[in-house]
């Protein structure tokens, strides 16, 4: 039974990756290690400040992985891929506005991440 299932994993995964490699199927690998990538830039950055922090980076990664995973959902007609990557840009994107929001105010109005904001009373 295990010989028969390794045979069954081992032809789905070369059907999967070998068959069926085309330059599409290259293009989507490469947009979602991009998009993985957003993960290990966080983390690197979070190591480095001793807390967890979310950098700038980490945003530009997921535009970038998820706009090549959206073009490789729309050209393989995947609505799950195209559905997902479409919604969550929107989100990116407005992160990306916020951060920009954020920088282009005076450093008096910014809240402090380190400090709290304590309420009167």
């Amino acid at each position: 039974m295990l010989i028969h299932l390794s045979q069954d994993v081992g032809d789905y995964l070369y059907d999967v990756f070998v068959a069926r490699l085309d330059l599409w199927l290259v293009f989507g690998i490469g947009a979602q290690a991009l998009f993985a990538a957003r993960f290990v830039v966080q983390w690197i950055a979070s190591e480095r400040a001793g807390r967890s922090v979310v950098p700038i980076a980490f945003w530009f990664f997921s535009v970038a992985g998820g706009l090549m995973t959206l073009v490789y959902g729309l050209v393989r007609r995947e609505p799950v891929i195209i559905l997902g990557q479409a919604l969550s840009l929107v989100i990116y994107g407005r992160n990306l506005m916020l951060i920009a929001k954020e920088r282009r105010a005076p450093q008096t109005d910014r809240p402090s991440a380190l400090t709290p904001e304590r309420g009167a009373g």
